[in-house]
């Protein structure tokens, strides 16, 4: 197992290894996301003073929320940690959700003040009802709001679900809080120009049968090469990536051929997303699909510290290093028993477009962590009180130091 925010779960998901019973609930139709075993179950608040307590690092919570419906938890910051508190929302796989209907997070302190930028998540932005997964962020660094230790309010809102599914979706809360580093005001540039293709090629041959997870909890480890499995329609699968500080992830979901002919286009037929170890958002691709074969592909920018400020979006969602989570489905539309698809992962030190062979190298230069240098990097990673999965037991999980990427010159 590789650097990051890296440990053994308490599930013990292994690789090419389904989780117990996966088998059985896939033979009765697609299945629900599966909540971390142990889970805590909490109410959140309507009002904004007397929301439930989210501790961090000891375990994950559960909670429902209903259309229109906004909801209120405490979360206690000190002064010097950054925080991501996160929340899971998972409808019924295969449903229909409004065209309005999503989620948004946000983290402000007691008298309002937005401590990030909210975060919203629409259902239909996937092209059907799968799991959406963001956090709300306190980053600790100067001239940033919500420095000072205190309570603060985590809020989870929906939207409206008119159109769609009324009913209320299950929620997966979690708080991880990262202890501060060393030049804590010092960012990476923008990620522009990195590269788009993985420097070994695809990997040989046909992959290896792999059963992807219903959820983060029971997500199933790829190691880089190629990996294959099957989905239902209106089946989102889960599997789970080590990404190393200074190292981009390359991903290819090859979707295959209907087996019994053509089948009716389908807008956003098929999908790859993306998230960090704290289940913050990354990236999210869809494509159309007919029963022929497709692809959807998705490169990263390094995961840095800072993520790449600037950069946008996708870039800062790799401020992480760590576990990072891919996950795969097919819209409920497609109109077939089921789609095989090959997933093909490489991860490989941050390399610039320009120094892409035949490119020549770049103007600005970049510092890649070297080969031979992981098992050092290792060595140096720092541990947070990160939550357990499974039996309750908190387990301390890694956190990477994070390395200054991008150096360009200036002037």
């Amino acid at each position: 197992m590789r650097g990051g925010l890296v440990g053994v779960t308490a599930l013990g998901v292994l690789v090419g290894v389904p989780p117990a019973g996966a088998a059985a609930t896939r033979a009765e139709g697609p299945a629900a996301y599966r909540v971390a075993a142990g889970a805590t179950a909490v109410r959140g608040a309507a009002t904004s003073s007397d929301g439930p307590l989210i501790r961090a690092g000891t375990g994950t919570y559960t909670d429902s929320l209903k259309p229109g419906e906004r909801k209120y938890y405490t979360v206690e910051l000190d002064a010097a940690s950054s925080a991501y508190v996160s929340a899971v929302a998972a409808p019924k796989p295969g449903g229909t959700m409004g065209v309005r209907d999503g989620i948004e997070v946000s983290l402000q302190a007691a008298d309002g003040t937005q401590c990030g930028a909210g975060h919203h998540r629409s259902f239909l932005s996937a092209g059907g009802a799968y799991p959406l997964a963001d956090y709300a962020e306190r980053v600790v660094k100067p001239g940033a709001p919500c420095r000072s230790a205190g309570a603060y309010r985590f809020v989870v809102e929906r939207g409206d679900a008119k159109g769609g599914d009324e009913s209320a979706v299950p929620l997966e809360l979690r708080y991880v809080a990262e202890p501060p580093r060393k030049n804590e005001t010092e960012e990476p540039a923008g990620p522009g120009g990195w590269s788009t293709r993985a420097p070994s090629g695809p990997p040989p041959g046909d992959g290896e049968s792999v059963a992807g997870g219903t959820g983060f909890n029971d997500a199933a480890e790829l190691r880089p090469g190629a990996w294959k499995d099957e989905l239902r329609p209106g089946e989102t699968r889960f599997y789970r990536v080590a990404v190393e500080a200074g190292e981009q992830l390359f991903a290819d979901a090859e979707f295959g051929a209907e087996r019994g002919g053509a089948v009716p286009f389908v807008v956003s037929g098929v999908r790859v997303g993306l998230s960090n170890e704290a289940r913050g958002h990354v990236l999210n691709k869809t494509g159309g699909y007919q029963g022929r074969p497709a692809t959807v592909s998705l490169a990263t920018s390094p995961a840095a510290y800072g993520g790449g400020a600037g950069g946008g979006e996708a870039a800062r969602g790799m401020r992480l290093a760590g576990w990072y989570y891919l996950q795969v489905s097919v819209n409920p539309k497609v109109r077939q028993t089921a789609v095989p698809v090959t997933l093909k992962i490489a991860t490989a030190a941050a390399r610039k477009a320009e120094q892409e062979p035949g490119a020549g190298r770049a103007a600005g230069g970049v510092e890649p962590v070297a080969a031979t240098s992981r098992g050092t990097h290792r060595q140096r990673l720092r541990l947070i009180g990160y939550a357990g999965i499974g039996t309750g037991t908190a387990l301390l999980l890694g956190l990477g130091v994070w390395t200054l990427l991008a150096r360009r010159r200036q002037g």
